[in-house]
């Protein structure tokens, strides 16, 4: 649960910054979180639950 709530964070904060620096318009970013909301009750979520979880468990097996 935690690994959850820190990468909604960061993908706030990257939408966020995208919004003003970069030029992505609002609406843009509606039509973003609209894809993630209609992707999360498809049957390809748990495929990208599992993908988001392996890549987090190799950057955390990282050592530096």
């Amino acid at each position: 649960m935690a690994l959850s709530i820190s990468v909604v964070v960061l993908l706030v904060i990257i939408v966020i910054l995208m919004v003003r620096k970069s030029g992505l318009k609002g609406g843009h970013a509606v039509i973003c979180v609209l894809l993630g909301f209609y992707l999360a009750s498809s049957s390809i979520a748990p495929t990208i639950n599992e993908l988001t979880t392996n890549v987090a468990g190799m950057i955390g097996g990282i050592k530096f």
